[in-house]
């Protein structure tokens, strides 16, 4: 009777040595949510298991689950953070497994600064002045700015006959011109604006003296100053001149 009974309790030692077995190496769901340090949810956060390499994504409301087992390590990736980690222990393993990810820190380039005040007022002013090139162009600027005009240039040459116009007189001879330069001059800068200058690198106090300098390199413009009219056309046309001269501008 007594050997009837050995194979029964061997079988139900070796059933409960199985559930045992399993249940020690059983697989649980390991989950949790994913904050800033303002306590915002952080949507697609990568969830790393470093023992078994399983990856997930949070949610947009930041949570997760995983599959993991007591003694695991979970790791947390997500751009802009620093990276967090999370021991799986027997305590929490029932439990939501929450991370708080810190902002990583970013890093502002490095301003030099070759040239400081020294001091030395003569040093200073010599380092801190605009260049030469620039205060040359503001003081010829200036100076032309400043001078009257001659009414010399406009007038008859030496030998020209030029008949006085006046209302309902048919005129003969040479008709002064109703612009000069400089009205012109600030029709463009006013049509055009100064950021179609600036656009080209050209700064502010510049864009006058360039424009005199596409005047003096050839840029027809008779018809426009005898009439004080400029054309849609004749615009363009002063377009097409500023790009085509504005590397020489820079090499004089």
């Amino acid at each position: 009777m007594l050997y009837k009974k050995q194979p029964v309790k061997l079988k139900l030692f070796f059933f409960l040595f199985i559930l045992f077995f399993i249940n020690i190496n059983a697989q649980n769901y390991i989950f949790g949510k994913a904050i800033s340090e303002d306590n915002a949810e952080i949507p697609d956060v990568t969830v790393i298991n470093i023992r078994t390499d399983e990856r997930v994504v949070t949610n947009r409301d930041g949570h997760f689950m995983i599959s993991g087992r007591a003694g695991d390590e979970l790791r947390f990736i997500k751009t802009g953070y620093e990276r967090g980690n999370k021991k799986i222990t027997g305590d929490n393993i029932g439990l939501p497994v929450n991370i708080t990810l810190i902002r990583a820190a970013t890093l502002i380039a490095e301003v030099e600064i070759k040239k400081g005040i020294t001091g030395d007022l003569k040093a200073d002013a010599k380092n801190l002045s605009p260049p030469r090139k620039v205060q040359k162009l503001k003081s010829d600027l200036g100076k032309y700015m400043a001078q009257r005009s001659d009414p010399r240039v406009l007038g008859a040459r030496p030998g020209e006959f030029v008949q006085p116009v006046t209302k309902g007189v048919f005129s003969f001879g040479r008709i002064k011109n109703k612009w000069d330069d400089i009205d012109f001059m600030n029709y463009l800068q006013t049509a055009l604006g100064d950021k179609f200058f600036e656009d080209l690198k050209i700064d502010k106090p510049q864009i006058e003296h360039f424009i005199l300098y596409i005047f003096r390199t050839g840029f027809e413009r008779k018809t426009i100053l005898k009439y004080s009219y400029c054309s849609e056309a004749d615009l363009n046309r002063f377009k097409n001149a500023v790009l085509n001269r504005i590397s020489s501008y820079r090499t004089s």
